[in-house]
């Protein structure tokens, strides 16, 4: 599981685990960024609009809405200031998830 300590929908789902007995692996983007490669399955997966959080803060500080820029610094910029994510991104095997998405903790429950 990725994501930071303040965020609230990565509180949720590290709660959501923990009350399953699920042992979770947590990465707290601001102390250790994602990898490139990690970030490159979901992007792959949900589009690199799918991981912005367009309504954050971050992402309206960031101008990232009126520049025209590539992909790549997109992510480049993304693996820098990881409030511009929905949080939390949750691997659990072939299983991904953004955000507060209780239906893919399921199945990733399911798959043991």
């Amino acid at each position: 599981m990725f994501g930071t300590k303040k965020s609230s929908a990565t509180r949720a789902a590290e709660r959501f685990f923990k009350e399953r007995q699920m042992k979770i692996h947590f990465v707290d983007l601001k102390e250790r960024p994602i990898a490139k490669g990690e970030l490159q399955r979901f992007v792959q997966k949900f589009g690199l609009n799918g991981l912005l959080d367009m309504g954050g803060k971050a992402y309206a500080a960031s101008n990232l809405a009126y520049l025209r820029t590539t992909e790549e610094s997109i992510i480049a910029r993304v693996i820098e200031t990881p409030e511009l994510l929905k949080l939390p991104l949750v691997r659990g095997g072939k299983v991904l998830s953004v955000g507060d998405d209780q239906e893919s903790w399921k199945q990733m429950l399911e798959q043991g």
